[in-house]
C-alpha cells in the first residue's frame, strides 16, 4: 500500500506481515508505517487481526513472515482497553502509576494535572469512573515519555460527552510531544476528526487513507454495509485479552 511515511522516517515500519494460528491465517501481507507526529487508526470487524497486528508491532509475538524495522531504542507507551483489577485489592491511583515504571513525583504531578486527574491520586483504582480510569491508563502510558503511543479503544467506558474531549486531549499530546499514535477503534465516526490516517483491516489491508477516503471506499462499504455512507461504522471490537496490574498481556487463547 502507499504510505505517507517512508521506512527511513518511520518509528516502526512493517512489510508483508503474515501470521497464522494453526490453520487460520490471521494476517496476510500487511504493511504499516508509524511516523512521528501522526495518528493512525486501525479499524476492522471482529477477528480481523487488529490485536494480533499490534502485538507483533509491540514485539510481544513474532510474525511468521515479513519484515519489521523499529527505530533503535524506541520508547513505546501502551494503553490497554481494560484492566483486570481484583475488587479486594487495595491499590491507589498513585501506587498503580508507580508500578513497574517508577517516575519522579514532579513528572507524575505535572502529567496528572495535564490530564485533569490530579485529585485522583489517593483514590482507590476500583472506585474511579470509567472515564477517569481511561485517563489514568493514558497517564501510565505517557509516564514512559513515549515516542510511540499505542491506544487500544481509548474511549472505552467513556460517555459521549467525554469521548470528544479525550480524543482532543490525545491530539494535543501528539502535537506537544510529536509522538506517533496508533489507535485501535471500533467506530470510525468517533475518530474521524482525531486521526490522520485509517487502515481498515480484515486479515489484509482492505483500504487505507484519510478518514473521509476510507469511509467512502467500496471495500469499506462492503465490509460494514450501506449505512457507512451516513458515517455509521459501529461494530463490536474483538478484544479477548486482559492485562495485569503492570500492564502486561495475560496468557490467552488465540483469536
Amino acid at each position: 500500500m502507499n504510505t505517507t511515511a517512508t521506512e527511513s522516517t518511520s518509528l516502526i515500519s512493517a512489510r508483508g506481515i503474515v501470521k497464522t494460528f494453526g490453520e487460520r491465517t490471521i494476517l496476510h501481507g500487511v504493511d504499516v508505517d508509524l511516523a512521528p507526529g501522526r495518528v493512525l487508526t486501525l479499524i476492522g470487524p471482529n477477528g480481523a487481526g487488529k490485536t494480533t497486528l499490534v502485538r507483533i508491532l509491540l514485539g510481544l509475538i513474532d510474525a511468521d513472515k515479513g519484515q519489521i524495522k523499529r527505530l533503535p531504542g524506541l520508547r513505546i507507551g501502551y494503553m490497554p482497553q481494560r484492566l483486570d483489577v481484583q475488587p479486594t485489592l487495595p491499590l491507589t491511583v498513585a501506587r498503580f502509576l508507580k508500578l513497574s515504571q517508577p517516575a519522579p513525583d514532579v513528572d507524575m504531578e505535572a502529567l496528572l494535572k495535564r490530564l485533569s486527574i490530579a485529585d485522583l491520586q489517593s483514590q482507590q483504582l476500583i472506585a474511579i469512573s470509567g472515564g477517569e480510569l481511561q485517563r489514568v491508563l493514558l497517564a501510565k502510558a505517557l509516564l514512559r515519555k513515549p515516542q510511540l503511543l499505542i491506544l487500544d479503544e481509548p474511549a472505552q467506558g467513556v460517555d459521549l460527552a467525554g469521548q470528544a474531549e479525550l480524543y482532543q486531549l490525545i491530539g494535543s499530546i501528539r502535537t506537544e510531544q510529536n509522538c506517533g499514535v496508533l489507535m485501535i477503534s471500533h467506530d470510525l465516526q468517533l475518530v474521524m476528526s482525531a486521526t490522520d490516517e485509517v487502515i481498515c483491516l480484515n486479515h489484509h489491508v482492505c483500504c487505507h487513507g484519510k478518514p473521509e477516503q476510507v469511509s467512502n471506499d467500496p471495500a469499506f462499504i462492503e465490509l460494514f454495509g450501506p449505512n457507512i455512507s451516513k458515517g455509521l461504522a459501529v461494530y463490536t471490537h474483538d478484544h479477548n485479552h486482559e492485562h495485569d496490574l503492570a500492564g502486561h498481556v495475560k496468557p490467552h487463547s488465540h483469536s
